[in-house]
C-alpha cells in the first residue's frame, strides 16, 4: 500500500480529502503537516504539527508516494499579498522542491479557474505561479486541479463567496459550452475527482479544468 502526504488537510477541499485517504485501502499510512492539532486520530494518521517557514525541521519527514497540496487562503485571510503569497505559492514550492528530493513519485495540486501567471489579478498570477513552477519539475506525475467557485461549509464565513455561489447555483441551468468550466463545484467531489486521478497512475504535467474535475467525480470508483 501507498504512502500519502498532505497539506492543507484541515481545509474545505483537504478536510474530504483526509477522509477518502484515511478510509481508502490504496494507503497503509497518511501522513499530514498541520499548524496546530486537528483533533483528529486514525490508525492510519501520521500528523506532523511544524512550523512551515522552518522546513529544515521537517525535510526528513516529507516521504512517501502521493503528495496532496491543498493549502490556501484568501489575501483577507493572510493580511496581505506577500503573507498570502508565502501561503499559495512559498509553501506548495517548498514541499514540492523538497518532496521531489525526496523521491516522492506524484504531486497533486489544488489551484484555480484562470490560474495564470501573467495575470493582473494577484490572486490569479499567485496560482499561475506555482504552477509555472511545477511543470518545470521532474515528478512523475503532476497533476493541476482548477475547480471554480467551492461549495461546501467553510470554517471561516466569506461573504462575497457566500452570495457569488448563491447566484451561480441559481443560474447554473446557464453553465453549458464553453463556460460549462465556470459553473460551482462541491468541495467534496474535487477531493473525490483529487483522490480518483491519483490512482490513475498519469505520466508527465496535467492540467484538469473544473467541468473535468466534475465529471471525474461522478464516475464510481
Amino acid at each position: 500500500m501507498k504512502t500519502a502526504l498532505i497539506i492543507g488537510s484541515t481545509g474545505l477541499i483537504g478536510s474530504h480529502l483526509l477522509d477518502l485517504l484515511l478510509e481508502s485501502t490504496e494507503y497503509g499510512k497518511v501522513i499530514t503537516f498541520v499548524k496546530r492539532d486537528s483533533g483528529i486520530q486514525h490508525p492510519k494518521l501520521e500528523q506532523h504539527i511544524i512550523d512551515f517557514d522552518k522546513p529544515e525541521t521537517y525535510k526528513e519527514l516529507v516521504a512517501g508516494d502521493d503528495f496532496f497540496c491543498s493549502i490556501g487562503t484568501t489575501i483577507k485571510n493572510a493580511g496581505s499579498q506577500d503573507a498570502f503569497k508565502k501561503v499559495d505559492f512559498g509553501y506548495p514550492k517548498e514541499f514540492a522542491a523538497i518532496a521531489l528530493l525526496n523521491n516522492v513519485k506524484q504531486f497533486f495540486l489544488i489551484s484555480s479557474l484562470d490560474a495564470l501567471s501573467t495575470s493582473s489579478n494577484f490572486y490569479l498570477k499567485t496560482k499561475g505561479e506555482i504552477e509555472d513552477f511545477l511543470k518545470k519539475s521532474s515528478f512523475e506525475t503532476i497533476v493541476i486541479l482548477r475547480p471554480s467557485l467551492l461549495l461546501g461549509n467553510r470554517k471561516e464565513f466569506r461573504l462575497g463567496e457566500k452570495i457569488g455561489a448563491f447566484f451561480m447555483k441559481l443560474f447554473s441551468f446557464a453553465f453549458t459550452g464553453k463556460i460549462k468550466k465556470y459553473k460551482p463545484i462541491q468541495s467534496e467531489a474535487v477531493a473525490k475527482a483529487m483522490f480518483d486521478i491519483a490512482q490513475k497512475n498519469y505520466k508527465g504535467f496535467h492540467i484538469i479544468e473544473s467541468d473535468e474535475i466534475q465529471e471525474i467525480a461522478n464516475k464510481k470508483s
